[in-house]
């Protein structure tokens, strides 16, 4: 197994963190961050038109076409800011659904729009209460001549107020079946509302007897929406959990600075056991995140079997976040806590995405299955 990156993906790893520093500086990040201030457009805009969107859509669709691991190296250096934004739910959860399950035609009008940023899908699954199994799935989709009428609310919806449409998951009030379908944002009967205290611009979405096209429904049926949303998500899952190891980079990076420059005693803090200590174990939670999620996408890129591997990952990389944002606030004392110091933006990050996707507790859970214990 080599887990080294090619020539190809360290120019894109240096080039999408060039992008970072340019278009997403602190500043601009905690204006996003801000429920006070307007959120910049520019930032996105830029993102957007280096075609990165595309990365795991296939050139015949509009995109880039490329690996696991290629998008692994780009989401690392984006989870570093953490560069908030409808990437992750858009462009890779909402993506590989369709590649899964979409038509043909559905394919070719919704994922060069999704690589483009013009289009920007945000999957609605979970309910209020926030669990990503089928059985949770509330939300009723009722037939109305050629189409449906979607009726239901979904909860801690990430990207849900600055979606263009919504991947929403409904039973069928008929079959019981739970499905997918696309919801304009701007539909008559939907309603979006921000959940404060969260990243990533979570919302509560309301359906009230929204209308849906025959045409909107992924696949064409309701029937198998849910297997292609699952399959789906095994194959993201790696690509959230290198964001979230390159928050936990960026966190440890930070920590370490902090503890070379702030003086106390006449003396770097970073000379003291419990400091040290510290970072230590910051450090074993990233290095351990980065491995595993590393072992995910190679698996992956090459055709093996790859399901212990990606909840073994996304255990980790949860985890890992988690505990290495709570390490670096013991290395920062009070001024961690400073809003305008920028660490509270990986905090709110690391808490929002530990149960995205399934919490640590559930994928090892999934782990033991996988492994037939």
């Amino acid at each position: 197994m080599d887990l080294s990156l090619t020539p190809e993906q360290e120019m894109l790893k240096a080039a999408a963190s060039r992008l970072v520093s340019q278009e997403y500086p602190k500043e601009t990040l905690l204006q996003i961050a801000s429920p006070d201030e307007t959120t910049p457009l520019e930032p996105w805009g830029q993102l957007a038109g280096t075609g990165w969107l595309g990365i795991l859509i296939p050139q015949q669709y509009g995109g880039e076409g490329g690996s696991f691991t290629d998008a692994g190296v780009l989401f690392e250096e984006l989870g570093r800011g953490p560069v908030p934004g409808p990437h992750l739910t858009s462009a890779v959860l909402s993506a590989l659904t369709i590649l899964e399950g979409g038509t043909e035609t559905q394919k070719r009008d919704w994922l060069p729009r999704i690589a483009s940023g013009e289009m920007r899908l945000v999957p609605a699954i979970t309910e209020r209460d926030y669990g990503w199994d089928e059985r949770d799935v509330r939300t009723v989709a009722n037939a109305d001549g050629d189409g449906l009428r979607v009726s239901g609310s979904k909860a801690y919806v990430f990207d849900g107020e600055t979606a263009t449409h919504y991947l929403c998951a409904v039973r069928s009030e008929d079959s019981e079946d739970v499905g997918l379908v696309v919801v304009p944002a701007d539909a008559p009967g939907v309603r979006a509302r921000n959940l404060p205290g969260f990243a990533w611009n979570l919302a509560e979405v309301r359906f009230d007897n929204a209308a849906v096209e025959s045409t909107a429904v992924l696949g064409g049926t309701i029937a198998g929406g849910w297997a292609s949303w699952r399959s789906a998500v095994a194959r993201a899952i790696p690509v959230v959990s290198a964001y979230q190891v390159g928050g936990s980079q960026a966190v440890y990076e930070v920590s370490v600075e902090y503890s070379r420059t702030r003086i106390q005693f006449g003396t770097p803090i970073g000379r003291f056991q419990r400091v040290q200590d510290q970072i230590i174990n910051l450090v074993n939670h990233l290095d351990a995140a980065r491995w595993t999620t590393y072992e995910a996408l190679w698996k992956l890129d090459t055709g093996r079997d790859a399901a212990s591997s990606i909840s073994l990952a996304k255990a980790v990389a949860s985890e890992g976040y988690y505990e290495a944002c709570n390490y670096a606030h013991e290395v920062h004392a009070g001024v961690g806590s400073m809003t305008e110091y920028g660490l509270t933006l990986h905090t709110a990050a690391s808490r929002t995405l530990y149960h995205f996707l399934g919490d640590p507790r559930q994928h090892r859970r999934e782990l033991a299955v996988a492994l037939g214990l």
